[in-house]
């Protein structure tokens, strides 16, 4: 998520950070650079400028904190501008309303709308505690009812079916209402039909739906890889009936992500949620202020930590712990393997580590795919508890009852020797305890050099 993005402003600003003192040459000289990544990131013209002048705003007259070198202030500066542009304060959603709480989710087809529904009621389910119903009024897909049925049901989240598949909409929509009160539902989520800016006919459905359930939430999906041809899309929804939210999708892929920084400074209205990966736990509330950090370079610790304590605790036994308690061993490795599938894989943890951390992370994300896990995991699991405590004896003929074991060749077995050599230090800084200890470190320059005034 905005990796190159992030990269270009990071290369920009390298050099002022460490200069001594600001002058009009090399806030000019950085200022030019960075907007011109940020009209590459897919930044609309209106904002970069908005936002140049805003860092220039807080750099003339400002005072420098004596803690703080020049450079330090400047990225302090340019983290506030940020997330100015991008819209200070709580997004969360309003569920303070009688119950059910009704969500409208509306959008184009194609922008991951069935799915965000799927991501949200889980969300809603697992984070606030919410008892949910979800709803789909596309009759227009049949195969996207289904689609979202199947998503939630491994969830244990009830989907709302209307025995008469020949009713409209409207009608669907009167019926889950009244089944979402009649068994006090927290909150009714409901999924609509892919919708066109230019669709007159189902904007006119969409809006009669509106108008009858006046939902406490309507939230408008936006593929972030359309850019900003999703800015007059949300203007033009927001004319037919007023939208409380955006949810951003596909953060995850090749997107340039300017949209995210573009859609409140354009549209007025707030990003709520973010898309991550494909699976149902991969949405997170949007945070202007971590968002800003992740652009600079500095990463996403806090989010992280959040990522690390949705996990159950993985605890070695004891028969499994080293006397010393030294050496990091096969039995961690699989545990920590296990953390990182489960977090959503190695690439999502990067990204959210700040880029100065000292660690080469692109060697890593490079020399460890996360598709190798599985095999990773098998491989260990056919070793003796003997191997797995003592990686150094596991030669040879060891290597390829393994292999044989396993499934793999015994070239496998070595390369995941390799790996376990060569990232063993550095993964051990991803699991709880490091991760702790690098926010005791970050955290209190976060706060303190990065504090919004």
């Amino acid at each position: 998520m905005f990796k190159n993005l992030s990269n270009k402003i990071s290369q920009s600003i390298r050099n002022i950070v460490g200069s001594g003192r600001l002058t009009e040459n090399n806030i000019k000289e950085t200022l030019n650079v960075v907007k011109i990544a940020l009209l590459e990131g897919d930044v609309a013209l209106p904002v970069v400028h908005s936002f140049v002048n805003k860092v220039k705003e807080g750099i003339i007259g400002t005072d420098i904190n004596k803690h703080l070198t020049p450079g330090q202030e400047f990225i302090k500066i340019m983290h506030s501008s940020l997330v100015k542009i991008m819209g200070k304060g709580s997004n969360d959603l309003n569920l303070n309303t009688q119950i059910p709480s009704i969500i409208l989710i509306v959008g184009a087809q194609g922008s991951g709308k069935t799915t965000t529904t799927g991501k949200l009621a889980k969300f809603l389910k697992i984070k606030k505690n919410k008892k949910i119903l979800v709803a789909s009024t596309d009759v227009y897909r049949p195969a996207g009812m289904q689609q979202l049925k199947s998503l939630i049901k491994s969830e244990d989240i009830i989907f709302f079916e209307d025995c008469n598949v020949q009713n409209k909409p409207i009608d669907i929509l009167k019926a889950a209402v009244i089944a979402s009160r009649s068994l006090s539902y927290d909150v009714l989520l409901i999924d609509t039909a892919g919708c066109l800016d230019t669709d007159d006919y189902l904007l006119s459905e969409l809006s009669e739906m509106h108008g009858f359930v006046n939902p406490i939430e309507t939230l408008f999906i936006v593929d972030s890889m359309i850019g900003q041809v999703a800015i007059n899309s949300i203007n033009v929804f927001n004319k037919t009936f007023p939208l409380t939210g955006i949810i951003l999708t596909k953060l995850d892929g090749d997107s340039r992500g300017g949209v995210a920084l573009s859609i409140k400074y354009l549209t007025g209205k707030p990003i709520k949620f973010i898309g991550t990966g494909e699976t149902i736990d991969a949405l997170e509330p949007f945070n202007s202020y971590r968002i800003a950090g992740r652009i600079l370079g500095m990463g996403d610790i806090l989010s992280l930590i959040e990522d690390i304590d949705n996990q159950a605790e993985w605890v070695k036994e004891k028969k499994h712990i080293n006397k010393n308690n030294a050496d990091f061993n096969l039995y961690d490795f699989l545990g920590y393997i296990k953390q990182i599938r489960s977090m959503g894989g190695i690439n999502k943890i990067i990204s959210k580590l700040p880029l100065n951390l000292g660690v080469n992370l692109d060697s890593i994300q490079s020399y460890t795919h996360d598709n190798t896990f599985t095999r990773m995991e098998a491989i260990i699991n056919s070793m003796t508890e003997e191997e797995r405590m003592n990686p150094k004896i596991i030669t040879g003929s060891r290597k390829k009852r393994i292999a044989n074991g396993s499934g793999v060749h015994v070239q496998d077995v070595t390369k995941l020797l390799n790996t376990f050599n060569h990232i063993r230090i550095t993964i051990q800084k991803i699991n709880k305890n490091e991760v702790f200890r690098i926010i005791r470190t970050l955290k209190n320059k976060i706060s303190s050099k990065f504090t919004i005034n």
